[in-house]
Formats: structure tokens, C-alpha cells, sequence
């Protein structure tokens, strides 16, 4: 009497964890914002020096506002850096005290980007009086946008912080703000260069 070999079984592991795709996510989408300003910075190349008549950067621009404007940006980026090391090493209140922080450097950012935009368009000098006008609009404002949107980001996550703690999720959130901060700040360290230092120089 001859035995069938027994069949053979299909083991499912249930344990298997993915990791979330958000980091390699995150990377793609900071590579498409490098493809939208390296666009922008194309365009205000091309049309930065296209006056129409009006108003050049040096009637325009005032050296120290704009220092004082970069300053706010990049201390809220060393105050960011001191957010994740209280968070690496579980911190909690620490973490939220430097994001806290953080968020209000990037307001007073947007704040002056503002006054600046609005005594602008005060003078007439708006984007629509030059093409120089309308590149600089468009390469500041789209910045500015982005930093606006990084505060209330910022905002909801210390929320979430403040709420569920720094597990794994809201680290991963954390490390993903990080990059794009620090993102904004290189692009706007290109802006101070290219769109004010070179042109007040």
C-alpha cells in the first residue's frame, strides 16, 4: 500500500513589516520643488533685467532688511536642528519648546516678506509694472508660499507631538518636515544671492 507524500504546506508569515513609503515619497516630491524653483530661477535670469523703464533692485532693495530677513530664516533652522536632537533623545517638551520657536522665526519671516511685497505694490511697483517685477513676484512669493505652508505644517505636528507623543509615526513626520525646511533654506540662500546680493552689489 504505497503513501502519498504529504502536501506541502504554505506558510504565510503575518509578521512581515513594510516600511512606509513616505521618506523615498518625500525625496520625489523635493525633487519636483527643485525642478519648480530651478524654473523660477531660469525665468528671473532671463527676465530679471528687463526693467520697462520702472524701478531696478537697487531703488528697490534695501541691504539690511533683506539681511535681517535671511537672519530669521536661518536661525529658525539652527532652532530646528535643536528640535531634533530633543526629539532623538525623547524630549517632548523640549522638542515642541525649539518648534515653538522655530514657527515664530518663520512667522517674522512671512511677516517682513509681506511688508516688503505690500510697499512694493504701494510704490507701483507691482508685479505687473516689468518683467523683472513679475519673475521676482513669482521666484519670492512661491517661497514664501512654501514657507507658509511649512509653519502650518509645523503647527499641526506639534499637535499631533503634544497629543500622541514622539512615537515612530510622528518621528518619521518630524524627519520629513526637517528636510523640507532645510530645503527652503538652501532655496532661499539662492534667492539672497541671486535675486538680491548680486543685483545690490
Amino acid at each position: 500500500m504505497s503513501h502519498s507524500a504529504p502536501a506541502s504546506v504554505s506558510v504565510v508569515d503575518h509578521d512581515v513589516h513594510h516600511q512606509s513609503p513616505t521618506p523615498i515619497g518625500f525625496w520625489i516630491y523635493l525633487m519636483s520643488d527643485c525642478i519648480i524653483f530651478g524654473s523660477l530661477f531660469a525665468t528671473y535670469a532671463v527676465l530679471g533685467g528687463s526693467f520697462a523703464g520702472g524701478p531696478g533692485p537697487k531703488d528697490l532693495f534695501e541691504a539690511g532688511f533683506v539681511a535681517i530677513e535671511t537672519a530669521l530664516l536661518l536661525i529658525s533652522s539652527i532652532t530646528f536642528g535643536l528640535a531634533m536632537l530633543r526629539a532623538d533623545k525623547k524630549d517632548q517638551s523640549g522638542t515642541l519648546m525649539w518648534l515653538a520657536i522655530t514657527g515664530l522665526f518663520g512667522a517674522g519671516f512671512i511677516a517682513m516678506e509681506l511688508y516688503e511685497f505690500n510697499h512694493l505694490i504701494h510704490i507701483g511697483a507691482g508685479p505687473s509694472r516689468s518683467a523683472f517685477l513679475s519673475s521676482f513676484f513669482a521666484l519670492v512669493g512661491t517661497h514664501g508660499l512654501h514657507v507658509t505652508g511649512g509653519i502650518i505644517w509645523l503647527v499641526t505636528l506639534m499637535v499631533q507631538i503634544a497629543k500622541h507623543g514622539l512615537g515612530t509615526a510622528n518621528m518619521r513626520r518630524l524627519g520629513a518636515l526637517s528636510m523640507f525646511w532645510h530645503f527652503l533654506d538652501l532655496v532661499w540662500i539662492g534667492v539672497f544671492s541671486f535675486v538680491y546680493l548680486v543685483r545690490l552689489v
